[in-house]
């Protein structure tokens, strides 16, 4: 069964290189670029791999025209700033050569954040569905994308190793476009907020990290990335109201 590991980039250079080198053990490794004005796809070619160039829509999108432009039984999709570990190697070559019913597998992550492994918080397992047989799935939504399955699936025991959020800048900046996509999402969906929302919302997500998601159990990181987020989430409905009311 033919492995194709999927690499979605934009401007990756200082990822790349490394992201490959982590998927040398699959049949094929194919850079599915956004049209990077960076060395990402010029490095990508030195790496030895393929390289599609397709514009950006959304996430989900791009995820599915890798998915109908990259011909081979299994797709492995892995993002620039990931590495795939020796084990997680041979666990995805165990479960794509037998006869198992499973036509997509979830895969949990390690996620460095600001240079730390994070436990807690809800960024472990952090399950992504990145492993899938050609044909029996796709993906929906424009960010945080929702993945659909034609099948059974299975979670697989070792992760992915995300390196997430360098430092403080690079967390509020892309949480900032997080929450402008979020509180879309939510318009949509027709929730209206009321003016303390944001304030319960932020209480509430603040407990649900630090508490039930144990964040706690990350010491004071935990405690930052849990306030973090929950100001976040109060920046969600906050903008979330601006447009209900508009």
């Amino acid at each position: 069964m033919e492995i194709a590991a999927v690499v979605l980039t934009l401007n990756e250079e200082e990822n790349i290189e490394e992201c490959l080198a982590s998927l040398a053990w699959v049949d094929r490794r194919v850079v599915f670029d956004s049209f990077s004005t960076d060395r990402t796809v010029e490095l990508a070619r030195q790496a030895g791999a393929e390289v599609i160039q397709h514009p950006f829509e959304n996430y989900a999108q791009q995820r599915n025209a890798a998915l109908e432009r990259v011909e081979a039984e299994w797709i492995f999709f892995v993002d620039a700033d990931e590495r795939a570990t020796p084990e997680l190697a041979e666990e995805v070559r165990t479960v794509t050569a037998g006869d198992l019913e499973e036509v997509a597998w979830w895969i949990p992550r390690h996620n460095y954040i600001f240079g730390r492994l994070t436990l807690g918080a809800g960024w472990y397992p952090d399950y992504q569905l990145r492993l899938v047989r050609r044909g029996y799935a796709h993906w929906e939504r424009p960010v945080h994308e929702i993945a659909v399955v034609n099948g059974p699936s299975g979670h697989l025991q070792n992760p992915l190793i995300h390196y997430n959020y360098r430092d403080l800048a690079d967390f509020v900046e892309r949480q900032r476009r997080y929450t402008d996509y979020d509180a879309r999402i939510l318009l949509e969906e027709g929730v209206c907020p009321r003016f303390y929302t944001p304030y319960s919302q932020a209480v509430r997500h603040f407990w649900w990290r630090f508490v039930t998601l144990r964040g706690i159990r990350d010491g004071l990181h935990g405690l930052r990335l849990s306030l973090l987020m929950a100001y976040f989430e109060a920046i969600k409905y906050r903008r979330l109201r601006r447009m209900v009311s508009e």
